[in-house]
C-alpha cells in the first residue's frame, strides 16, 4: 500500500510560480511511474506531466516550457515545478504513483491564479 501526501498548492499570481511535492509512503517507488493531473469542477481529470522510472517524460501540451516534472527517489517524493501561471491554470493538482497495475492518488491540492 503507498500513501500519498501532497502540498505547495496556494494563491499566486499570473506570472509567478509554485511548486508541488508529493511524498509517497511504501516500498518500490524507484520503480514507479509517476505523473501529476489536475481537474476544475465539471470537467474530467487530465493529465499534466508524467515521469518514468528511467526518466522519461511526457507533458501536455498547455504546460509544455513552463512545468517541470521531477522525482527524488531518495526522499520518495515527485515534484512539479510551475512556472509562468496563467488564470487557466487554476485547478486542484493530484499526483499518482503507478506500480504495475494498481494506481495511488494524492489527496489533492488547490492551485488558483489571479488575474
Amino acid at each position: 500500500q503507498v500513501q500519498l501526501a501532497e502540498s505547495g498548492g496556494g494563491l499566486v499570481q499570473a506570472g509567478g510560480s509554485l511548486r508541488l511535492s508529493c511524498a509517497a509512503s511504501g516500498g518500490y517507488f524507484s520503480l514507479s511511474v509517476v505523473g501529476w493531473y489536475r481537474q476544475v469542477p465539471g470537467s474530467q481529470r487530465e493529465l499534466v506531466a508524467v515521469l518514468t522510472s528511467g526518466g522519461r517524460t511526457n507533458y501536455a501540451d498547455f504546460v509544455k516550457g513552463r512545468f517541470t516534472i521531477s522525482r527524488d527517489n531518495a526522499k520518495n517524493t515527485v515534484y512539479l515545478q510551475m512556472n509562468s501561471l496563467k488564470p487557466e491554470d487554476t485547478a486542484v493538482y493530484y499526483c499518482k504513483v503507478s506500480l504495475g497495475p494498481r494506481e495511488y492518488w494524492s489527496q489533492g491540492t488547490q492551485v488558483t491564479v489571479s488575474s
